[in-house]
């Protein structure tokens, strides 16, 4: 009896689990509603109620799912601080945000690249934007040129190795580059039709793709195969017999 109940313990668990993870879920989406009206109604107290809610939110599905910590998970954190300090005005709030997210970066980068090496062209192919990018915007960044060019670095290296996670990791990777080039673009004087929304939408999908792309990717330890343990059986059962197993 006692060993029937403890067998079942761990199916209980599973949809504990699914459920804490949709209403996460289901949280961050409102959340994210939430921030992308305030900036569409450049309306900052908006910003603030959800803002920093969006990547803890992330962070608790993650953590419901995975059950424990990994280096994705203190990316988020810092993608929290990140996103509170760029809702303060100037350059010293800018350059801590832009601080913040470079620990985004690296954490993502080294989680990644401890899961699998990402392909060459890849590598080659964000380097090739990174340099190129940085050239556009050099004459204009002033000050930044050197915070921009060594964070930018990061973010490219960091979409390069989610090539090496999966496809939806790589997704977000890509978007989150995107979304920091709307940034720098404005950075220089330059403002789009709709930035705010680019930047933020881009930015919120990014998170998105990369905590459930890491998540549901065979990032944890390898599941043993349900066959091999019957096989052993099989094989101590004939040895017992004296039967020959070829």
């Amino acid at each position: 009896m006692s060993g029937t109940r403890a067998a079942r313990r761990p199916d209980r668990g599973r949809p504990v689990s699914g459920v804490a993870g949709r209403w996460w879920r289901a949280a961050f989406g409102l959340a994210a509603a939430v921030e992308l009206t305030g900036v569409a109604l450049d309306a900052p107290a908006v910003q603030w109620a959800a803002k920093p809610l969006l990547a803890p939110l992330l962070l608790g599905w993650l953590l419901a799912v995975r059950r424990r910590w990994d280096p994705v998970a203190t990316g988020l954190v810092c993608a929290a601080a990140g996103d509170v300090a760029l809702l303060v005005p100037g350059s010293t709030a800018f350059l801590l945000g832009m601080g913040c997210f470079l620990g985004t970066q690296l954490a993502f980068l080294t989680a990644f690249l401890r899961h699998r090496r990402p392909p060459a062209p890849a590598v080659a192919g964000y380097l090739a934007l990174w340099a190129a990018g940085n050239a556009l915007l050099w004459g204009r960044l002033g000050d930044l040129r050197l915070p921009v060019l060594g964070y930018s670095l990061a973010l490219a290296l960091m979409a390069a190795a989610g090539w090496g996670v999966s496809r939806r990791v790589a997704t977000g990777g890509a978007l989150f580059l995107l979304s920091d080039l709307l940034i720098g673009v404005e950075a220089t004087g330059v403002r789009l039709p709709g930035h705010g929304l680019w930047v933020m939408t881009t930015y919120l999908v990014a998170l998105l793709l990369i905590t459930t792309g890491w998540a549901g990717r065979g990032v944890g330890p390898p599941r043993a195969d349900p066959a091999q343990p019957r096989a052993a059986t099989r094989a101590c059962g004939a040895i017992v017999d004296g039967r020959s197993l070829t």
